[in-house]
C-alpha cells in the first residue's frame, strides 16, 4: 500500500512540473510567435453551433506597428490608465472596487490589461463561483507575472488588441477595422479608436459601427483621457531610447 500511495504521489509531483514547465514555455513561445486562437473564439464558435448558427469569426493578427498609434492609446485610457506603469496588478484600483463593493456600490473591474490578456488567452472564460473562482482567479494572476516578466508592455497590448473580442464575431483589431470601418487597423481615426475602446468592455451589446447616444458620450470622455495621456509608446520610440 506505502508503495501504491508513494507512487501517486510521484505521478502528481511529476504532472504539477510538467504542467508548470509547459505553462512557462507556452508564454515563453508566445513572446514571440502570433496569438491566432484563443479559447473564447472557440467558445463562441461553439456556441454559434449549438444555436443552429452560421459561425463567424473574424480575425487577422497584425503587429502593433500595422494599428493606429490611437488605439493602444484609447485602450489605455478606457480599460487601464496605469498600465505603463504597474507590474500587472493595479493595487488602487482593486482596492476601489473591494471598497465599492462593500458600499453596496455597482462597482467596475479592476483586472488590468495584462490581467485580461492572460485570462484571453491562457484560460478558459467560463463563468466560476467559490473556490473554483479563486483556483481561476489564482491561475490568471499566474499567466499574469509570468507574461509581465517575459514580455514588455509593447507586446501585451499587441496580444491583447489582436486577441481581445470587438464585436459579434469579431476578434483584434485588424477584424473590427476592416467590418466596421471598412478600412485597415493602421487607417483608423483617432475618434473612431475611442469608440472601439469604449465597447471593449460589452462589445456584444455595444457595436462600435452603429453607436448610441450613451456611446457618443462616453467616446468624448475617452478622448478628453487620450489627451490627458498624451500618447502609447510604439516600439520603434523604445528601441531608440
Amino acid at each position: 500500500m506505502g508503495r501504491f500511495f508513494s507512487a501517486i504521489g510521484n505521478f502528481i509531483k511529476w504532472m504539477l512540473i510538467v504542467l508548470l514547465a509547459g505553462s512557462i514555455l507556452l508564454v515563453f513561445l508566445f513572446r514571440y510567435v502570433p496569438v491566432y486562437t484563443s479559447p473564447l473564439m472557440f467558445i463562441r464558435a461553439c456556441e454559434q453551433v449549438g444555436n443552429g448558427e452560421k459561425i463567424r469569426w473574424h480575425h487577422e493578427w497584425v503587429p502593433l506597428e500595422e494599428m493606429s498609434s490611437d488605439l493602444p492609446l484609447a485602450v489605455m485610457s478606457c480599460e487601464d490608465q496605469n498600465f505603463l506603469n504597474h507590474s500587472g496588478f493595479d493595487w488602487d484600483a482593486i482596492q476601489r472596487v473591494i471598497q465599492e463593493r462593500e458600499e453596496g456600490e455597482r462597482f467596475r473591474g479592476g483586472s488590468t490589461i495584462s490581467q485580461q490578456t492572460a485570462k484571453n488567452v491562457f484560460l478558459f472564460p467560463t463563468s466560476s463561483s467559490g473556490k473554483l473562482a479563486w483556483f481561476r482567479k489564482g491561475l490568471e494572476a499566474y499567466f499574469t507575472v509570468l507574461m509581465e516578466f517575459m514580455w514588455d508592455k509593447q507586446r501585451i497590448m499587441e496580444v491583447y488588441l489582436n486577441t481581445i473580442e470587438m464585436g459579434d464575431g469579431i476578434y483584434g483589431a485588424q477584424a473590427v477595422a476592416q467590418e466596421h470601418f471598412g478600412c485597415d487597423a493602421k487607417d483608423l481615426t483617432r475618434n473612431q479608436c475611442a469608440m472601439i475602446a469604449i465597447t471593449l468592455p460589452n462589445p456584444l451589446k455595444m457595436n462600435s459601427a452603429a453607436p448610441t447616444n450613451y456611446m457618443y458620450k462616453r467616446q468624448t470622455w475617452c478622448l478628453r483621457q487620450m489627451k490627458w495621456l498624451g500618447h502609447f509608446p510604439m516600439r520603434d520610440e523604445v528601441q531608440k531610447e
